[in-house]
């Protein structure tokens, strides 16, 4: 880790559905997968909450398409999405990876630390965010009982 390596993380903020969802998916993964889902519920208990329509347009969400770069690395485009969707040759990162989690409720110009999957701290730099709003849409219309369906 080098000294410029940033070990503070910087303020998220999330929307109340998007919190909700994610804190559901936290305990449906809590035995299958803890590491993952302490990382999340991690970042999901110090994030900012607001309502959905208050959520600043370029705020990382779920369905967002996100240009990030790792320090020593290219910048990559994403679309953060649920586990069941993702497909890392298409471009959809679950927000279960140690990126995509790290990527939720950040902003451009925010840089986070996180630990990769071989243990070594690195820095993430968010570069730009678009909304999609038909992923948007279509996350909205399919989990609208996401509660109901992990108990």
């Amino acid at each position: 880790m080098s000294a410029a390596t940033p070990t503070r993380k910087p303020k998220i903020v999330l929307s109340q559905t998007d919190h909700d969802r994610l804190s559901t998916l936290a305990q449906t993964i809590e035995r299958r997968n803890p590491e993952a889902a302490e990382e999340l519920q991690i970042e999901l208990a110090r994030a900012k909450l607001v309502a959905d329509h208050r959520l600043p347009e370029d705020s990382v969400r779920m369905g967002s398409v996100v240009t990030y770069q790792i320090e020593g690395a290219a910048p990559r485009t994403v679309t953060l999405v649920y586990p069941g969707e993702a497909d890392i040759d298409a471009g959809r990162i679950s927000v279960l990876t140690p990126i995509g989690t790290a990527l939720l409720g950040l902003s451009p110009g925010q840089t986070m630390p996180w630990t990769s999957l071989s243990g070594d701290l690195k820095r993430l730099l968010v570069i730009s965010v678009v909304q999609n709003d038909a992923l948007i849409a279509a996350a909205d219309k399919d989990r609208p009982t996401l509660h109901a369906q992990a108990g």
